[in-house]
């Protein structure tokens, strides 16, 4: 019988191409360490890695299974830089800011591939990723931005395609233009959970499953975690929640929040003619759709956005519909997978990194570009922690802005905010 997530609907493409995913114990009893990570996924479980290789002390659980979160289930893209572009950033932060959060997202990129290369593990690494344009109003910004990443912040591998270039590479005439990215690609993200849980566990990090933390509190300089068996003291914690804190912590809660989004595989395509380099997708609607084609040739594509808790009753028909928009020789593809999960957005899209009480970092809001940045937050986490390195403090100097109208009206707010951006996309 195949694993269903009790915190996530449907099974996903990820998991059927995956050989073996073992199974953590669950936590029984109290215990007592150097630092306590709450969440298993790509941030909690780099962190964990990386403080248990240099000989920290590391406690990790996680409510479900490693990857059942965002890290297990996402779109596959590594992106380039932050959400944010790096002129739009420039605005805010001013230049000297927005080069060093480039070339830490540039790091990011590098560690990632590092990773998987030094400890061998296969995450179906495809190049390539272009953003297209949907909107006449946005040709232009997309034609400078090559130029600006060129000449201001040295990154050469994006280039800018006009109609005809976007059409033949993406194998459809619905989008105006776009930009093409050779500097990055897109992968198996369930794969690099599996790895990297493996890797942390080889270090010697304790590594528990089906664990959910109760509460979080810090007194008398200690760090403690209620569980359903027991209670974990450390010096330090993480919050590595992102889209699942829940109401576990409340600044992470006011500052981080989270929206539904849905992805559907196909059959392997016989029409050779879609996505033909095999480049992963996004484009410049507010609710984004991604897609891109995997390692075997089925079209992965996501971009429905849910705002409330639940789930809609046929998840492949509104996936089937956004297809059909863009791909109508699509329209009755065999859809094998749909699935969907928690993403994790802030106010700015800019990642959400502050310690919200005394020896508790909280990270997340990557706001869906967060397979590069979270893993490597969280090694910058156990980097501070073992005093070998601060460079967190970048991102925690963005400081993105809670969302307004506190806890009652937060998300009827958030709800009017996002489907009035969604018209506009239609607009």
């Amino acid at each position: 019988m195949s694993y269903q997530s009790p915190i996530a609907p449907g099974r996903s493409f990820y998991e059927s191409r995956l050989g073996e995913r073992p199974l953590y114990p669950q936590l029984d009893g109290s215990l007592t360490t150097d630092v306590v990570i709450i969440g298993g996924g790509f941030t909690g479980l780099q962190a964990a890695f990386n403080l248990a290789r240099a000989g920290v002390g590391v406690v990790l659980i996680e409510q479900a299974r490693f990857g059942d979160g965002a890290s297990g289930r996402n779109g596959g893209q590594m992106g380039t830089g932050q959400r944010a572009w790096a002129e739009d950033l420039e605005t805010q932060f001013g230049f000297e800011t927005s080069r060093d959060l480039f070339r830490l997202a540039e790091r990011a990129k590098t560690y990632l591939h590092d990773f998987v290369r030094d400890h061998a593990i296969d995450v179906d690494f495809q190049p390539g990723q272009m953003s297209l344009v949907h909107k006449p109003a946005y040709v232009e910004a997309y034609r400078r931005h090559p130029e600006i990443m060129a000449q201001r912040y040295g990154y050469r591998h994006i280039s800018f395609m006009g109609r005809e270039e976007t059409a033949w590479r993406v194998g459809s005439s619905r989008y105006l233009a776009g930009i093409r990215d050779t500097g990055t690609g897109h992968i198996n993200p369930l794969k690099l959970v599996v790895g990297l849980a493996r890797q942390a566990s080889l270090q010697g990090a304790q590594l528990y499953e089906n664990t959910p933390a109760l509460s979080v509190r810090s007194d008398s300089g200690r760090v403690r975690v209620a569980t359903g068996s027991g209670t974990i003291t450390a010096d330090h914690g993480l919050i590595a929640c992102n889209g699942y804190i829940g109401t576990l912590e409340r600044m992470t809660a006011a500052h981080v929040m989270p929206i539904r989004s849905f992805i559907g595989a196909t059959e392997p395509l016989s029409d050779k003619t879609v996505i033909p380099r095999g480049e992963a997708i996004d484009d410049s609607r507010f609710v984004v759709r991604y897609f891109r084609k995997s390692i075997d040739g089925c079209l992965l594509f996501g971009g429905r956005e849910a705002y409330t808790a639940d789930n809609p009753r046929d998840m492949s028909a509104h996936i089937r519909r956004q297809i059909s928009e863009i791909y109508p020789a699509l329209a009755t593809v065999r859809i094998t997978h749909a699935w969907g999960g928690n993403v994790a957005i802030t106010r700015p899209r800019q990642p959400f990194v502050r310690e919200v009480m005394p020896g508790v970092i909280s990270i997340g809001g990557f706001s869906g570009h967060g397979v590069m940045l979270s893993n490597y937050c969280g090694k910058l986490f156990a980097d501070m922690i073992a005093g070998s390195g601060d460079e967190l403090r970048l991102l925690e100097a963005m400081a993105p802005p809670a969302f307004p109208g506190g806890a009652r009206f937060r998300k009827p707010l958030l709800l009017l905010a996002l489907t009035w951006y969604a018209l506009l996309d239609r607009l």
